[in-house]
């Protein structure tokens, strides 16, 4: 054998030791083989050598685990609570509730699985384990199989809500973009219209110190929210005249349909400043009840809270300073977290810091606000909330925990249909050898910092439980490979969370998707996300309302795709044309023609169903003139999708607004406006105009036709 094919032998053994898929299949059919380039630089991004007897004996030493062969954290199943031991002799066992109570028994090596007793409740119980002489604790997570479902979702259940982008709102306050007093506005007004929840793009928090940075999908952190949704006339103290002076006018400027971040954070950081001030001189030095809570905010939020508010007092320093917006480029002493210059930074500048945990306490008090708002007018479900699939590798996160994430990686896609050149989030993998050596800690964080507050939470990518996309930094997309995870452990902490938090859970599972990988998330209670345009038959024609999936969240269109109105008039054809998007001319005509035939096809599809007549197509596609898009057409979708077998309906508010453009053009970033648009009309003339009324009594209709 040459040494070429011995080389890459040698790299595929330690692809498989470390869980790379070495071939995959891309949404367009075609088979990708990593080579060898890419896997001696996930090697290296492991810290493994590409060797493969020594990347063996480097894992087994990385793999250490506790006495008797024990995980940090043992995920045991609910419906028979039981783990393996690999013990050297009778073994003491201990397990204490968290909750109060304990047991404990003896076990002998012939027995089998230790079994827990029968009744263990769900939850993390400690477990004590000794043996030989030797004694060792371990965490043992006590999980279903499958995810909560509220009554809103059950069998036979058929509800709708809205989703919006917060930051598109318009309210009437002057402050340039949505906030969390709009956020409760639109609850209360979908709670009576009938809507068992408002959906929400993430609210992870971005880059205070650069606003411009706006991507909710691209986060500094998962765990903390984007303090710019921060309403400051709600934040006690407001009716200050002093402060209120600092306030904008009551009545916007002409923004041209846009949010510009840098003029919000310009108008709100002044007020938001002058109310820590005053809270810091009074609520805290006097201890009022606002001191008093936010006090017991910063002890619930522990070292992660105070972990990124010094990243936050840091980046403004080095940002502004320097320049210096990655934290890669700061001095060696203040990249690491834990190191002297930092903590004598944290104690040179506390209130600094405490400024930042403030905004946090403040975001998180208005959106727990807002949530209640929707739930007291009917909003059933309450909270639609939304995971971003990774953070950003210049934030606070990955500054924070390191060793968590993989140097030299980035998270992406395959190609598919909507980006044939595959796609680079520029977002940093986690290491699935080190998740598990954290006993899963970080990935339960992020569960519960998005589960509250909401009563379902979507995650988007979900297909990355099983497997993630990476890239290597500077390469193309299509030079990826796939890493595994580990599917069955990430599962049973997603259904644990559900029920612990008593929040449903959606997977956003578009793209390429594993094969069974929907068949399990199914099994597990965890909701498929179903988009019209992509439900249709090999032969291009969409499937029928009856045969979309019972356990299924569906919509029209997504954030990265184009509103009803966009769609049907080629909005985001007319895009990837004007900036030169497709690779070549051929994909070009074939992406006009596509969309061509999906009108007519659609058109066919509403004719079958009985919401439009066959002979009044000539209305919505003229011969030989450009398509027409009317009120009645997108009305006709809707209801089209309303009458769908999935128990959750999701009706974009950008569709009720008639918008024609979307919020984000996948493959761009400054070129077009991605997470900067805002609605054409106020939320007050939405809320209280005739289209609303009108779908929602749509919405409710058909639903209930659907169950009949």
């Amino acid at each position: 054998m040459s040494d070429i094919g011995d080389r890459a032998d040698a790299f595929h053994a330690v692809a498989a030791l470390l869980g790379i898929e070495t071939q995959h299949t891309d949404a367009l059919g075609v088979i990708h083989t990593p080579d060898a380039e890419t896997l001696a630089a996930m090697a290296a991004a492991f810290g493994l050598p590409c060797d493969p007897q020594q990347a063996a004996a480097a894992l087994a030493e990385m793999g250490r685990v506790a006495p008797l062969g024990l995980d940090p954290l043992q995920i045991v199943p609910a419906e028979a609570p039981a783990l393996a031991l690999d013990p050297t002799g009778v073994v003491e066992w201990r397990l204490v509730l968290e909750n109060g109570g304990d047991a404990e028994g003896r076990w002998n090596p012939g027995d089998g699985l230790l079994r827990l007793p029968d009744g263990t409740p769900l939850g993390y119980h400690r477990l004590d384990l000794a043996t030989g002489g030797a004694a060792t604790t371990v965490t043992i997570a006590v999980a279903p199989a499958f995810c909560h479902l509220p009554a809103a979702l059950q069998p036979g259940a058929r509800s709708w809500g809205l989703t919006t982008q917060l930051y598109g709102l318009r309210g009437g306050r002057g402050w340039g973009m949505g906030d969390f007093t709009d956020l409760a506005e639109l609850s209360r007004a979908a709670g009576s219209l009938g809507a068992v929840s408002v959906g929400i793009n993430p609210l992870h928090a971005l880059f205070a110190s650069e606003p411009r940075h706006s991507s909710p999908y691209s986060p500094s952190s998962r765990s903390q929210l984007d303090y710019l949704y921060i309403d400051p006339a709600a934040v006690p103290g407001f009716a200050d005249p002093a402060i209120r002076a600092l306030a904008p006018a009551a009545v916007p400027v002409d923004d041209g349909g846009l949010v510009d971040h840098a003029a919000v954070a310009a108008l709100k950081r002044p007020v938001l400043e002058a109310l820590y001030c005053r809270f810091r001189d009074v609520d805290l030095k006097t201890r009022t009840k606002h001191g008093k809570a936010f006090r017991r905010f910063q002890r619930e939020g522990g070292e992660a809270l105070v972990a990124f508010a010094t990243f936050e007092a840091l980046h403004e320093v080095r940002n502004v300073g320097d320049g210096q917006f990655s934290w890669h480029d700061w001095p060696s002493e203040l990249r690491d977290p834990r190191s002297r210059a930092v903590a004598e930074f944290v104690e040179a500048h506390k209130e600094r810091v405490e400024f930042f945990q403030f905004l946090q306490w403040q975001a998180d008090t208005q959106l727990g606000a807002a949530a209640k708002a929707g739930r007291t007018a009917g909003l059933s479900l309450g909270l639609y909330r939304d995971l971003a699939v990774g953070v950003n590798p210049q934030g606070a996160e990955a500054w924070a925990d390191q060793g968590l994430v993989v140097p030299g990686m980035g998270i992406g896609a395959p190609p598919d249909a909507l980006s044939r050149a595959g796609q680079a989030w520029g977002l940093a993998p986690v290491n699935p050898l080190e998740l598990r050596r954290r006993g899963f800690q970080p990935f339960i964080a992020a569960l519960r910092a998005n589960m509250r507050h909401a009563g379902v939470l979507r995650i988007d990518h979900v297909m990355s439980l099983q497997r993630l996309y990476w890239v290597p930094a500077g390469r193309s997309a299509v030079t990826g490979a796939y890493v595994r995870y580990p599917f069955a452990e990430l599962l049973r902490l997603v259904s644990l969370e559900s029920h612990r938090q008593q929040c449903a859970v959606v997977g956003e599972d578009l793209g390429t998707v594993p094969s069974g990988f929907r068949e399990t998330m199914q099994a597990a209670n965890v909701l498929s996300y179903r988009v019209v345009m992509f439900e249709r038959r090999r032969d291009g024609n969409f499937i029928s309302p009856g045969d979309y999936p019972p356990l299924a969240a569906a919509s029209a269109a997504t954030h990265d795709l184009a509103t009803l109105k966009g769609f049907w008039l080629g909005r985001d054809i007319a895009w990837r044309q004007r900036l030169s998007l497709y690779p070549d001319v051929a994909a070009e005509a074939a992406d006009i023609s596509d969309r061509h035939t999906a009108r007519w096809q659609l058109l066919e599809a509403l004719a079958r169903d009985g919401l439009i007549a066959w002979e009044r197509f000539g209305e919505f596609l003229p011969h030989g003139d450009e398509p027409v898009f009317t009120a009645e057409l997108g009305g006709a979708i809707l209801a089209f999708l309303a009458r769908s077998r999935a128990r959750l309906m999701l009706v974009q508010i950008e569709d009720v607004a008639g918008e024609v453009e979307q919020a984000n053009l996948p493959g761009t970033s400054d070129a077009h406006p991605n997470w900067r648009r805002r609605l054409s009309a106020p939320l007050a003339a939405i809320l209280n105009g005739p289209d609303i009324r009108r779908i929602a009594a749509l919405m409710s209709e058909e639903r209930a036709r659907a169950v009949r």
